[in-house]
């Protein structure tokens, strides 16, 4: 049984891929938050501002088997007689609670590239195509490599040098997102002037908000 928060189509709005088409699919649940405001100050993450629980969203759902969760999300991707390669992107909350080998063959099976956007506290199965971990405070990686380590910046406890070492092939600072706080300015003049002192790290930048993305 998997559950789904919601599935959508639209452009990769951050990181290494940003502006590829993607079905995205956000699973419910996550192990570092309950997703319950009240819960949010002794969370082990505290700065999340998605919406993960339940199922209630856009194509959101449960789902008993993987074959049926692949002919959902396939169903999602425009018919392009095969001019670009179907891609599909698993983000939550934590995809890693559910996304499985079952899962990830069936994707493949109907010609899925297939991305994983996850905390990095949990194994991932084998045949990921894209592995985007994103640390989150001082919880500690089970992860020590993958395509892209995209760090949310700034965050006292989990500092870019702490992660600078691991073996990722793209490096991503994205500026936090603080609107509700007014001084989201601020944070991204902080975080252009760390990639510009320590050129390992590129700027990310949300995207999809820019331009008006769902």
């Amino acid at each position: 049984m998997y559950s789904v928060k919601e599935a959508f189509y639209s452009l990769q709005g951050e990181g290494a891929r940003a502006g590829r088409a993607s079905v995205f699919c956000r699973f419910a649940g996550c192990n570092l938050w309950s997703g319950r405001e009240a819960d949010r100050s002794a969370a082990a993450c505290r700065f999340c501002d998605t919406d993960f629980v339940g199922t209630d969203g856009q194509h959101g759902g449960r789902f008993p088997d993987a074959e049926s969760l692949a002919e959902h999300l396939t169903a999602l991707w425009p018919d392009q007689d095969g001019v670009a390669t179907p891609y599909v992107v698993f983000t939550g909350g934590e995809p890693l609670l559910q996304l499985d080998t079952a899962l990830l063959d069936a994707m493949h099976a109907r010609g899925f590239e297939v991305a994983v956007e996850t905390n990095g506290t949990l194994t991932p199965p084998a045949g990921i195509d894209w592995l985007c971990v994103s640390p989150k405070g001082e919880n500690a990686l089970a992860v020590s490599g993958g395509d892209e380590l995209k760090l949310v910046y700034p965050q006292a406890d989990a500092p870019p040098e702490r992660f600078a070492t691991l073996d990722f092939d793209h490096f991503f600072l994205q500026p936090m997102d603080r609107t509700p706080l007014g001084d989201t300015r601020s944070v991204m003049a902080e975080t252009v002037a760390y990639c510009l002192a320590h050129p390992q790290w590129r700027l990310s930048l949300q995207v999809h908000k820019i331009a008006g993305i769902d």
